[in-house]
């Protein structure tokens, strides 16, 4: 079976698809939240209360092997300070100014999702990980099918600010370099612990920003009685923030975390690949959206280049 030739490899399988279904949908409630929030108010809202509720999980679960809340050993405090600050700090300030600089959402998202194409790259260098024809076959057939999920169909190629550009590509090295620093910290720390420190380090690179760019005035200028309406754009933005925390910067990281540290940076970013499919799935049973037969086929290849991406390779000389 190639997506788990053990009991631990199939575990972490279903743990990267668990995480890539939960951040699929994650697009859609940040421009559901954006609607009536600015966009460093909602980092600010989404991650803070996501600190306090793994902080109360890890008080609850101390005697978990996966939950519990454990010390930094001060030796170890410059990985998880580079964690932090490359994700969530650098890459949703670079992917939210990259955004805005570029016209099309289209573009951006393409440009966001190339993740799997150079996560060989750093994890050969940095992690001096083994790098088969398999995952560079499976990486290039599932980003063709990734590229046709986002670009078939779609219309809104007018670029803008050609800085968008570099910004997008700066979001997925500091996505890839997080993702090599979670590799390197010692498996001795429990996954909850490398996301809550993660987390809180990255706040503390927030608020500052928060304060210069918009401040606690972003949050007076909401009209909060609007909550009581359960259908206002504030009461819906509320609720998307709500995911955000709770499965977004929560679950998804923790089991994203979780899988990374025994199939490695290459496999585990390859997954990346099937959130568009997922998202597409969401806006096609939720929101009534057209999907072209270009997108089935885009689906198609993206599962077919992860089982690919995940197969090992055979020993040689081996006789039976």
């Amino acid at each position: 079976m190639p997506l788990g030739g053990n009991r631990t490899q199939l575990v972490a399988t279903v743990a990267l698809i668990a995480s890539m279904v939960i951040w699929s949908a994650s697009g859609i409630a940040i421009k559901q939240a954006m609607v009536v929030l600015q966009p460093l108010t909602m980092i600010i809202l989404r991650f803070t209360p996501s600190v306090f509720l793994m902080f109360v999980i890890g008080i609850l679960c101390r005697r978990s092997e996966l939950f519990r809340l454990q010390r930094i050993d001060v030796r170890d405090l410059p990985l998880f300070l580079i964690a932090g600050f490359c994700q969530p700090f650098l890459y949703y300030l670079l992917e939210t100014y990259s955004y805005d600089a570029l016209n099309s959402p289209t573009v951006a998202e393409a440009l966001l999702s190339t993740n799997p194409l150079f996560s060989p790259l750093f994890a050969a260098v940095l992690l001096r990980e083994r790098v088969t024809k398999y995952n560079i076959i499976g990486i290039l057939v599932s980003t063709v099918g990734m590229f046709m999920l986002i670009l078939a169909g779609s219309t809104d190629f007018q670029i803008g600010n050609y800085w968008g550009i570099p910004l997008a590509f700066a979001a997925v090295s500091a996505a890839i370099v997080d993702s090599v620093m979670m590799r390197k910290i010692p498996a001795r720390y429990t996954p909850l612990s490398i996301i809550f420190y993660a987390q809180v380090i990255s706040l503390l690179f927030f608020y500052p920003v928060w304060f210069w760019r918009e401040g606690p005035s972003a949050l007076a200028a909401i009209d909060w009685t609007q909550l009581a309406d359960i259908s206002s754009p504030l009461s819906v933005a509320v609720i998307s923030v709500r995911y955000l925390t709770i499965f977004s910067s929560v679950i998804a990281f923790i089991l994203f975390c979780y899988a990374l540290r025994i199939v490695g940076v290459t496999q585990a970013n390859a997954f990346n690949n099937i959130r568009p499919a997922f998202t597409a799935l969401w806006m096609f049973l939720f929101f009534g959206e057209h999907l072209p037969a270009a997108k089935w086929v885009g689906m198609l290849l993206v599962i077919i280049g992860l089982f690919v991406c995940q197969r090992k390779p055979s020993v040689q000389g081996k006789h039976t």
